[in-house]
């Protein structure tokens, strides 16, 4: 009876022992990792969403004060829509998301050269808070991008690193390396500024 008590209460301490080392190991790395590159892209859609809902104000504000610019306008409103209609669901998705928002921001700088032509458009105080916002709105739109970088830097880095490795093999198998932005060709010469 004893030796019963004293084999039941190692296997206790044994189990325990167990249990408190795999909390240790980085078992749960993988999935908190996971979950932090699904939120990481969900403020990414934030802040692309936020952007689209500022659009309609921008271009409406903009229409007002320069009617006979509409096709410059009419190009904001159709990359917006085009932004709108563009789901990542998987990582293959990610491509066309990246396509839709450059051609968004494509249509907003051409825009901003609406405004540089029109001195009164661009001292409209309406316009101004708005221009402010939208370039508050592309720098949030670039944290929030670093933000999921380094996500995926470190869940990628996790399951392909020891011991991680380990766990993604074994547990995990499911879940694959996730994929980053890049940049756009060409985004590494420096701008050609003229004022000609």
């Amino acid at each position: 009876m004893a030796t019963s008590l004293w084999q039941r209460s190692t296997r206790v301490l044994l189990t325990l022992t167990l249990l408190l080392g795999l909390t240790g190991c980085g078992v749960n790395t993988i999935p908190t990792l996971d979950e932090q590159v699904k939120a990481s892209w969900g403020q990414v859609e934030n802040q692309y969403q936020r952007r689209a809902d500022l659009i309609p104000n921008l271009v409406a504000t903009v229409k007002g004060y320069a009617s006979h610019e509409q096709e410059t306008l009419k190009a904001v409103t159709d990359a917006r829509a085009r932004v709108g209609s563009v789901q990542v669901s998987d990582p293959s998705q990610l491509k066309a998301f990246e396509a839709a928002q450059d051609q968004l921001s494509s249509a907003l700088s051409r825009l901003m050269v609406v405004v540089e032509r029109y001195p009164d458009l661009k001292a409209d105080q309406q316009f101004l808070t708005l221009q402010a916002q939208l370039e508050g709105t592309e720098n949030r739109i670039a944290v929030a991008r670093r933000d999921y970088i380094e996500a995926v830097r470190q869940f990628n880095t996790e399951i392909r690193t020891f011991p991680g490795v380990i766990w993604s093999k074994l547990l995990y198998s499911d879940l694959e390396a996730k994929p980053t932005f890049s940049a756009k060709p060409g985004t590494d010469e420096a701008p050609k500024v003229s004022f000609q």
